[in-house]
């Protein structure tokens, strides 16, 4: 059974970093790229993040370019999210998610629960 949990979420003040986790299980996780997906108040998913299998190759949004940082440990079957120089914008509940025929979210096949980070002074 495929499972993702994310955690490190929290409240954090502007300018501020937190670093999400997310613990992958019931798959072969080096095998797959993955992603990291929010949705703020009121508003539909954005994609953020994405990692291929073997963490060589990362890709960003413009929004958290420069500020966010992707990375994998396939050893201990986790992703995560280093997230800095945080901004009111970021508030949101953050997902991982498995990546499946394509980078579209549409193909995503597993979601976690997500996570709450809200940024604010």
């Amino acid at each position: 059974q495929v499972q993702l949990v994310e955690s490190g979420g929290g409240l954090m003040q502007p300018g501020g970093s937190l670093r999400l986790s997310c613990a992958a299980s019931g798959f072969t996780f080096s095998g797959y790229c993955m992603s990291w997906v929010r949705q703020a108040p009121g508003k539909g998913l954005e994609w953020v993040a994405g990692i291929i299998n073997d963490g060589s190759i990362t890709y960003y949004s413009d929004s958290v370019k420069g500020r966010f940082t992707i990375a994998r440990d396939n050893a201990k079957n986790t992703l995560y999210l280093q997230m800095n120089s945080l901004k009111s914008e970021d508030t949101a509940v953050y997902y991982c998610a498995k990546v499946g025929s394509s980078w579209q979210m549409s193909s995503y096949d597993y979601w976690g629960q997500g996570t709450q980070v809200t940024v604010s002074s």
